[in-house]
């Protein structure tokens, strides 16, 4: 698997991004980042929850900070040195939960 180029990770941006104009992922530091806010520490708890099982059958594990109701997301693939078709298909996949518990 190869990193994205920018002309690829900006059309999935665009694509990933539609209809999140209030919170959109964005690219910082070389990685796929957002960052989610919950009423409470259990709702950001049980959302990280649900997004491990599926980064763990997916083989592809966020790098993530929480913090009581705050949860930061931030999606690179490591053995191709940036941002993959992988990573875009995680992110999908967050936001499926997101509006799965909205």
């Amino acid at each position: 698997m190869e990193a994205l180029g920018l002309a690829a990770i900006q059309r999935y941006l665009g694509k990933l991004n539609e209809g999140l104009q209030d919170n959109p992922w964005v690219i910082r530091d070389e990685k796929l980042h957002k960052e989610f806010v919950f009423s409470n520490f259990v709702e950001a708890f049980g959302f990280m929850t649900q997004a491990a099982i599926i980064a763990e059958s997916m083989n592809h594990h966020p790098e993530w900070f929480n913090v009581y109701s705050t949860v930061k997301i931030r999606l690179s693939t490591h053995d191709a040195g940036g941002v993959t078709d992988k990573d875009f298909n995680l992110a999908e996949k967050v936001e499926a939960i997101i509006q799965s518990i909205s």
